[in-house]
């Protein structure tokens, strides 16, 4: 102020001062630089002066914290994912000894509730994460799997069975699967393909694993310490996977939860993508369920060839989920998926259908190169997903996604089943060779969309 009391010239009032503030505080958009050199943008909240940080401007893509989330997810998946994908020897057994008064189809049902809850239910978990977070998901998920896990060394009869591995087992599957998928997600963008390729492994590796050590303990220690001993694996790696794997989007207190968000399928991109991924998971589960029984009811093949089978299967297919998922952050997710889904059919045309019965090394040759090609769709179907959606969105795209591709797994093993018992394991393997031709029809629809239907062979999606 002068001494007359008038403002100097160029300096605003303070009416104008305060008005200024304001706007400031309400529009505008401050950046800052994060640890790996990228301009973050975020927004300023008006009443208290905050920054809130948009989510998909600040991935890590590294760093400690994140690498042990990976590790985190992966030792969760181990039990969870790895018991699914290894339940075949489980349901050979069980229809050999405690069940061998029921079917096939009937005993199929068993693993089937168990894999369609484990996955359908991701659209109950998503949202919930999404809304608060891993911690406690992932706790109380993993209490009632090692609960699941010891009561299932007790049952005898059906039913028992049926509530224990089929209910509560796929009800808290569901839990740690959803959630060490989307914490994953929470810290890699431009790398997601490979780590979650990496976080998947554990799966790979449970069901390289579980199907020899069952083959072992089996004869020797009978059912109930089997399945014990398992429990036992499955304690440890579950208190060190809750332990270091954490979200990093802050949960969002504010936010409704949607358990079935049908605005999604909206996006003609998504919707033909779950059709995909409901096709492939009617190939992969049965497969992976009926292969025992496969080897041991149309071939004179050795008796644990079933137990070897699956261990192949699983075991290349974490080197597949760990080889594509590098591969598909260089040259693209769809890319990638769209190729091994289109090797995978050729191979179950070319191997398996005419040589499958008659010749164990081309058995084990297609098991090898399905293995592979199969890893592949478990890694990078939620990371294609998560390409079609925001971070802190994904629960709810992938929850939605396997709610519907759940249902494949529901049907698919007592189908199998049933095929193999009435009208043979050609038809069987035929009718898998047509599910796989429609799901490589809808990806490629789907990849066409993301082009926004100009197709182009080199474009990275």
């Amino acid at each position: 102020m002068d001494p007359n009391g008038n403002p100097f010239v160029g300096q605003p009032s303070i009416d104008q001062e305060t008005v200024e503030l304001k706007q400031i505080s309400t529009s505008a958009e401050p950046s800052h630089i994060h640890s790996d050199g990228k301009k973050v943008t975020t927004e300023v909240n008006a009443e208290n002066q905050e920054p809130i940080f948009d989510p998909e401007d600040a991935f890590p893509e590294g760093g400690l914290r994140a690498w042990l989330v990976v590790a985190g997810a992966c030792l969760c998946l181990f039990p969870s994912f790895g018991f699914m994908v290894s339940i075949g020897p489980v349901q050979d057994y069980l229809n050999r000894n405690q069940l061998s008064h029921y079917s096939s189809r009937d005993v199929g049902w068993i693993p089937s509730v168990f894999v369609y809850l484990s996955l359908g239910l991701g659209i109950w978990v998503g949202p919930l994460f999404d809304r608060y977070g891993p911690k406690w998901i992932a706790l109380c998920g993993s209490i009632g799997y090692l609960v699941m896990m010891f009561l299932l060394a007790e049952c005898k009869v059906y039913y028992q069975f049926m509530l224990c591995l089929g209910v509560l087992g796929g009800i808290t599957g569901a839990m740690l699967t959803t959630t060490s998928l989307a914490c994953v997600a929470h810290w890699f963008k431009e790398r997601r393909g490979l780590t979650q390729g990496i976080a998947m492994i554990g799966s790979s590796f449970g069901g390289l694993t579980i199907p020899l050590i069952l083959r072992k303990t089996f004869p020797e220690y009978g059912y109930q310490w089997s399945i014990r001993i398992l429990g036992f694996i499955f304690l440890g790696c579950l208190i060190i996977g809750n332990t270091i794997m954490r979200g990093r989007i802050p949960p969002s207190k504010n936010a409704k939860i949607k358990i079935i968000s049908l605005s999604i399928f909206g996006d003609i991109r998504f919707s033909l993508l779950t059709i995909s991924v409901f096709c492939f998971e009617v190939v992969l589960f049965g497969a992976l369920g009926i292969v025992p029984t496969y080897a041991t009811i149309s071939t004179d093949y050795p008796p644990d060839t079933g137990f070897y089978l699956i261990s192949v299967m699983n075991g290349v297919s974490s080197i597949g989920r760990l080889v594509t998922g590098y591969i598909s952050d260089k040259f693209g997710r769809f890319n990638t998926l769209l190729i091994s889904a289109i090797i995978a059919l050729i191979s179950m045309l070319v191997i398996w259908l005419p040589f499958g019965q008659h010749h164990l090394g081309a058995l084990y040759a297609f098991i090898a190169i399905f293995g592979f090609m199969t890893g592949c769709w478990m890694a990078l179907v939620p990371a294609c997903i998560g390409q079609l959606c925001r971070a802190d969105e994904f629960g709810r795209y992938y929850g939605s996604s396997y709610f519907i591709a759940s249902l494949a797994t529901l049907v698919c093993i007592p189908i199998s089943g049933e095929l193999v018992e009435v009208v043979g394991a050609q038809a069987m393997v035929a009718f898998y060779c047509a599910i796989l031709a429609l799901g490589v029809g809808t990806f490629a629809a789907s990849r066409w969309a993301c082009l926004r239907w100009k197709w182009d062979w080199t474009a990275k999606v």
